[in-house]
């Protein structure tokens, strides 16, 4: 399996002076086998949805969460998203929570975030598959180095991004934001399980006035 074949080519052109041909080759060869093998998660057509969705001229926001759902139907590409008629998780109601306070926008009945992909918001998984019910099972397995790699492609063009960075696994990867064209904001993570750090830090407004800042237009939040 070739990944940056299945990229759409504006993504595969901007990925490519920061990804390790071996390396790249060495995970597409692990991800078929696992396909191959096993049920993951998502499927292999929404393997990279959130590319496919968000042009990189067009991304303005980027979300980064760490691993897809592992649940039956939930995960489809898109970080901290799930389909249309699955059960909300929770750390996904906590930022509809977040959302209704910050931004006034009514928490959706939907958990389905393709509304904000079309609108330049990457929501992209630092590892982009994982097997069935097992959480965090291909973690370390090359897909860090392929996400790694979005993020510096994101950093070295001159248009603003703003990164949101939720938890102590993204926020490490502000390390990796050194143009200062762009706009990093870092928060807890919004699990329910982590009570401080993420309810009130206003995020959807931030990265509003950052984009404003940095001349590019806003994101309507309300993703239906």
């Amino acid at each position: 399996m070739n990944l940056p074949d299945l990229l759409p080519a504006e993504w595969r052109d901007e990925l490519a002076p920061f990804l390790d041909t071996e390396a790249t080759v060495a995970l597409g060869t692990f991800v078929a086998a696992e396909y191959a093998a096993h049920t993951i998660y998502p499927p292999i057509e929404d393997l990279f949805a959130a590319y496919r969705l968000c042009s990189p001229a067009e991304t303005r926001v980027l979300i980064l969460g760490q691993d897809p759902y592992h649940g039956p139907g939930q995960a489809h590409g898109l970080s901290f998203s799930v389909r249309d008629g699955v059960r909300i998780p929770p750390s996904l109601r906590n930022i509809f929570k977040e959302l209704a306070e910050d931004a006034g926008v009514a928490p959706p009945a939907s958990g389905d975030l393709t509304g904000w992909a079309r609108q330049g918001v990457l929501l992209l998984n630092a590892v982009l598959t994982v097997r069935a019910g097992a959480a965090a099972s291909h973690a370390g397995k090359g897909w860090e180095a392929f996400t790694d790699a979005t993020i510096r492609a994101l950093n070295a063009r001159t248009d603003r991004v703003v990164f949101l960075l939720w938890g102590g696994y993204a926020r490490k990867k502000a390390a990796l934001v050194t143009n200062p064209a762009h706009a990093v904001l870092e928060a807890g993570h919004p699990s329910p399980l982590n009570r401080e750090g993420f309810r009130g830090v206003r995020p959807f407004s931030a990265a509003n006035k950052a984009l404003a800042d940095g001349g590019r237009p806003l994101v309507d939040w309300d993703p239906r």
